[in-house]
């Protein structure tokens, strides 16, 4: 794929029939059900023999053209729209795992991703075994012939933790375990996973994609790069199809969780798509610069982003995501009761919790997102009680800088 042709790209990516308006956009075809001629046309449908859509449970044309477009950025072998990014992480590892199998990761993970691990996955005889995701000989400790996968957040939110990926699918690789990256942080237009070694992305496309905080969706993405019969779960399955991940989600699991994207969102997140190139450059230049300004404020304890030259992962961010890695950072402030004098004093960043919003959003995520963990699972997390979290918008970066500094004199 060329560079910086992901426009051209998206806006390429034909209907799955031709419209008979000769529509410029895909229309949004809410319809639950699909009318056959015949009976036979009907089972072959059902037998998945001729691409024709049955239920909009299981696929729908609309939802479809957004995945195509996904897939023809990724160049994915495979691409499943789901509707938020918890259900593209669920239905991942519901395909993925088995009883007695288990999970390797990293105690740096968004909060409701280690809940669902911890008390959701792990009831059904899955072990989660926690460790160190930047040292490479410690995620091969923890592997195993059990091991299903192994789960990273390619920038810990909100750690802002950036762990080596190459150098875990070098070790995956060895151990023949499948590398899942929660790649939200950094959209598929500036990041090629598979190029460092991600065998599937699960990514939040309420985020970047969504283009303003419009709707809920999730994504899942088969590079359709790992070998399937090292899977004992998947094993039977490898020899049929060229990704025997993608037949059990497409076939099984997505079908009967009936978490599959609705048109309506999907025909949103398309347009967003369309943007997401032009506000992703400017969201994260703004951040980079911001993040750098933030460090001579008066008051400001510490600033985490990885863009930052005194980040201790600044080299391996720049390796892997360039110059701007992504609209997200954080920092620290004297106390927890200060964070709230703070927020309580901000006049144009908004106090809510999505993340690359049009608007630049901020929150305390001990409070919020982790606030329903104990003090001892916030500590084992590395989730402080005196740091901030923002995501960066399209305001300018004068601003948004006035308006942390006020509030901050305010605060003391």
């Amino acid at each position: 794929m060329k560079e910086n042709c992901h426009e051209e790209t998206i806006l390429g990516v034909p209907f799955p029939q031709p419209d008979i308006y000769g529509s410029l956009s895909m229309p949004v075809y809410h319809t639950l059900a699909y009318e056959f001629e015949t009976a036979e046309e009907m089972e072959n449908a059902f037998a998945g023999k001729n691409g024709e859509h049955t239920y909009s449970r299981v696929t729908n044309p609309t939802v479809q053209h957004f995945e195509e477009r996904v897939k023809a950025i990724t160049g994915a072998y495979g691409v499943t729209a789901l509707n938020s990014g918890m259900a593209a992480i669920s239905n991942t590892f519901i395909t993925l795992a088995r009883q007695g199998s288990n999970v390797v990761t990293s105690r740096h993970l968004f909060g409701n991703s280690y809940s669902f691990l911890v008390n959701t996955l792990a009831v059904f005889g899955v072990e989660i075994r926690f460790c160190d995701l930047t040292d490479p000989r410690d995620v091969a400790a923890h592997l195993d012939e059990n091991s299903c996968a192994l789960f990273v957040e390619i920038i810990t939110n909100p750690q802002m933790e950036v762990a080596d990926l190459k150098a875990l699918s070098e070790v995956l690789r060895e151990k023949r375990v499948p590398l899942v990256a929660d790649t939200t942080i950094i959209p598929f237009t500036s990041f090629r996973a598979a190029d460092f070694g991600v065998d599937i992305e699960v990514v939040s496309s309420t985020k970047y994609i969504s283009g303003g905080g419009t709707s809920l969706g999730g994504l899942i993405i088969d590079h359709g790069l790992f070998d399937w019969h090292h899977s004992p779960k998947l094993r039977p399955l490898a020899g049929e199809t060229p990704s025997a991940f993608h037949y059990k989600l497409r076939k099984e699991v997505h079908r009967n969780m009936g978490a599959y994207m609705t048109p309506e969102v999907a025909y949103m997140q398309s347009l967003g798509l369309e943007t997401l190139s032009v506000r992703y450059e400017r969201q994260s230049a703004s951040c980079g610069e911001l993040a750098e300004r933030l460090e001579s404020l008066e008051g400001v304890a510490a600033v985490h982003y990885p863009g930052l030259k005194g980040s201790p992962f600044h080299a391996v961010s720049r390796k892997q995501f360039g110059e701007h890695p992504g609209a997200m950072l954080a920092f620290d402030l004297a106390s927890r009761e200060q964070c709230f004098r703070f927020l309580n004093n901000l006049t144009l960043i908004r106090r809510a919790t999505n993340l690359f919003d049009n608007r630049s959003l901020i929150i305390h995520p001990a409070s919020t997102i982790y606030g329903t963990f104990t003090p001892e699972q916030r500590r084992a997390m590395d989730v402080k009680e005196n740091s901030i979290r923002l995501s960066v918008g399209l305001e300018s970066v004068d601003s948004l800088f006035n308006d942390i500094k006020q509030a901050l004199e305010k605060s003391r």
